[in-house]
């Protein structure tokens, strides 16, 4: 019975804007809730999922086991459903997740307030939307479904429509999250677009690179059935991530900034590096920095990239044409295979996307080597962003860069306010493809 459930939930949900290029199958989503009881879930509460992931597997196991106690007194399930009294730990997967799609139909009473956890970071958000409801001041009259832990004014914070069923009646929710990107579709309506999930424990920090989902409850009974995700690869996490969101249209104004052929439009030592399956590659035991003829102020760059075990490359950033981008140029942003052994005992500002001796990248969010990862590079004035596979891991202002790896001098061109963009070989087979550049206006 379970099972064709599920089908007709995602039959339906293929209806609607599908992140394929063909709508998922049904065989392709994993029930969560079986149905019968409550295997596969454990008991937390708004915890930081950083801290109780660094626990010992026995501490963590004995955490996960003390907490069965509440929820066995709070939920139970009632005729093929989830059900909540309104009290509690949240029901906790014991699988953490990267990047997925979930599904899953709610109904909740008058007064509830809840809520889903996406990597155990707080929340997209249910509540009663009604003015008797009491929290119209912040926020229930826009609807549920927002990422209400995001700053104020913060993009999905806000529902972009009001869509909740009335009381009595299922909601069907549809959740997609890439990096740290989510987009949020509530009975049908899309209601957040693509934007960042902010890290509601520490907002210095991304989300994490993994976590669980967790189904908050607190204020009244809520019900929960057809709870069920899809795990998304890379290749496909990467369509998502070009695509920008799933309201807009595609970005015209990014230009290729290479014709996926040859050399053309390029400078440098183009004999070092070699072009095998669409994609820029240095050669082994090659190197130098090949760069675009235009040069560019302010831009913003996206591309994929793919490396070898322990692949070393690098972008030239306002680069001047010659000499060593690391110092010569705005910076060079490593290109890092940042798990490999012989790196381990770096300056953490010589990892992947750091700039170069000058600010560190957070890690923990590249792709295993020989998997392609989606970059894109913001460069405005003195500032410089790099969203990896839909992450953030650097914002910084090497203006305001106080600390160096090496003298302050060493980093002459830091100050630079356009040059050319390019790759800075290493000797190491990193590839590079689906290269394109906009310019960013004053």
């Amino acid at each position: 019975m379970l099972k064709s459930v599920l089908v007709a939930a995602v039959v339906a949900l293929s209806t609607s804007v599908s992140a394929h290029d063909v709508a998922p199958t049904p065989s392709e989503f994993v029930p969560l809730f079986n149905g019968q009881d409550l295997s596969g879930w454990w008991g937390c509460s708004t915890e930081n999922p950083r801290a109780w992931q660094a626990l010992e597997p026995k501490a963590l196991a004995e955490k996960k086991a003390a907490s069965l106690e509440d929820i066995n007194k709070h939920w139970s399930v009632d005729n093929g459903e989830l059900v909540n009294d309104g009290h509690g730990l949240f029901l906790t997967t014991d699988k953490n997740y990267r990047d997925f799609e979930l599904v899953l139909d709610y109904k909740t009473v008058a007064g509830a307030d809840s809520g889903i956890y996406l990597r155990g970071l707080p929340q997209v958000q249910i509540w009663d939307t009604t003015e008797a409801g009491g929290k119209w001041g912040i926020g229930a009259d826009k609807g549920s479904g927002g990422l209400w832990n995001n700053s104020a004014g913060a993009a999905g914070k806000d529902p972009l429509v009001l869509a909740d069923k009335p009381f009595g009646e299922w909601n069907h929710v549809r959740i997609i999250m890439v990096g740290e990107r989510v987009t949020v579709w509530l009975n049908d309506a899309l209601v957040v677009d693509h934007a960042r999930l902010e890290n509601y424990f520490d907002r210095s920090l991304p989300a994490p690179a993994a976590g669980p989902i967790q189904l908050q409850t607190h204020g009244g009974e809520i019900r929960w059935r057809q709870v069920a995700i899809r795990e998304i690869e890379s290749e496909e996490a990467n369509r998502i991530l070009r695509k920008g969101g799933f309201g807009k249209k595609a970005q015209p104004e990014f230009v290729s900034a290479w014709n996926g052929k040859d050399f053309t439009g390029w400078s440098g030592p183009t004999e070092n590096y070699e072009i095998v399956d669409g994609a820029i590659r240095c050669q082994a035991g090659h190197g130098g920095t090949i760069f675009t003829d235009a040069e560019y102020g302010d831009f913003q760059v996206r591309f994929e990239f793919l490396l070898p075990p322990g692949g070393n490359n690098g972008l030239a950033i306002r680069y001047p044409g010659s000499g060593d981008t690391a110092y010569v140029g705005m910076c060079e942003l490593q290109v890092l295979d940042n798990t490999h052994p012989k790196y381990a005992n770096l300056d953490a500002r010589q990892y992947h996307a750091s700039a170069y001796g000058q600010a560190a990248a957070h890690r923990g969010y590249l792709r295993q080597p020989g998997v392609w990862n989606e970059q894109v590079v913001t460069v405005k004035g003195s500032t410089i962003t790099v969203e990896l596979n839909g992450t953030q891991i650097l914002n910084a202002d090497l203006a305001k860069t106080t600390d160096f790896m090496y003298e302050a001098e060493k980093f002459q061109g830091r100050s630079r306010t356009s040059g050319h963009f390019g790759f800075a070989g290493h000797n190491d087979p990193v590839s590079y493809r689906k290269i394109e550049i906009r310019e960013l206006a004053d």
